[in-house]
């Protein structure tokens, strides 16, 4: 009986990342089409965005990321491996220099999808979106990846806490040197030398801020920062402590209006 249940879970967990990949591919496929990097087989998972091939190298998947370590990391490396583990993969992106850590960065597709592991990925809600995806089509791919699986509530979104408030600077700077989603409203937009900072409190000892160098800002053509004042925003990115928790934004992926 025992064996019958963990086969039984075995199906419905393929059949679910076969329905994933399908409905992604439905909605959004098509997005995120770079150049040719070469196709070979997945020989293992080094953790739930990196995947290694038969031929040795490492691949980092481009524009996800994961929000935890624990729980989430395991949900989302489990949900890599039975995606791609043995199956062949095309790689497809705008580089193939490697990283200082020896990875090449790239979009991955399963032999026979026709969407990338990435989208699938979000879709089931083993995976957030990292903004920092230029191409305006891909980036469009992978949010829409995203909120479906958020607004179905699955995988890491079933639960309450993956975006944090930024109003609770405390909850906030204990995810120092993670990945993290924060939303809340903004105060102020204020530039001081080379750093354009958007505040969600009084208090920049304490409170919550987004940070934009000076030299990045012409990339937010979009939406000029300063109309962003009085307006709810979620923002990505990775914590810094800098007297209250920070996270630079470097890309307009990044900061998304809510509800706007």
């Amino acid at each position: 009986m025992i064996v019958s249940r963990w086969w039984t879970a075995r199906a419905v967990s393929a059949l679910a990342i076969l329905i994933s990949l399908a409905s992604a591919d439905t909605v959004i496929a098509g997005g995120c089409n770079f150049e040719p990097l070469g196709e070979s087989r997945v020989d293992s998972i080094v953790d739930g965005r990196t995947i290694r091939l038969v031929d040795g190298r490492e691949i980092r998947l481009t524009g996800i990321e994961t929000v935890a370590a624990g729980t989430t990391q395991n949900i989302t490396t489990s949900a890599l491996a039975q995606m791609v583990t043995g199956h062949t993969v095309t790689l497809h992106g705008d580089s193939e220099t490697p990283d200082r850590y020896g990875r090449q960065h790239a979009f991955a597709t399963v032999e026979g999808a026709t969407t990338t592991v990435q989208a699938a990925l979000l879709d089931q809600g083993a995976a957030v979106a990292s903004g920092t995806v230029v191409d305006p089509a891909c980036a469009a791919e992978l949010r829409e990846a995203e909120t479906s699986a958020r607004i179905a509530r699955r995988g890491i979104w079933a639960g309450p806490n993956v975006i944090k408030n930024a109003e609770s600077p405390g909850d906030i700077l204990a995810r120092i040197g993670r990945f993290t989603l924060v939303e809340g409203k903004v105060r102020s937009v204020r530039q001081a030398g080379a750093t354009i900072y958007i505040n969600f409190g009084p208090r920049w000892t304490r409170d919550f801020a987004v940070t934009i160098p000076k030299q990045t800002a012409p990339l937010f053509t979009g939406t000029p920062l300063k109309s962003l004042e009085n307006k709810r925003i979620r923002v990505r990115g990775w914590i810094e402590r800098r007297g209250g928790p920070r996270i630079e934004a470097s890309r307009p992926g990044q900061i998304e209006i809510v509800g706007d």
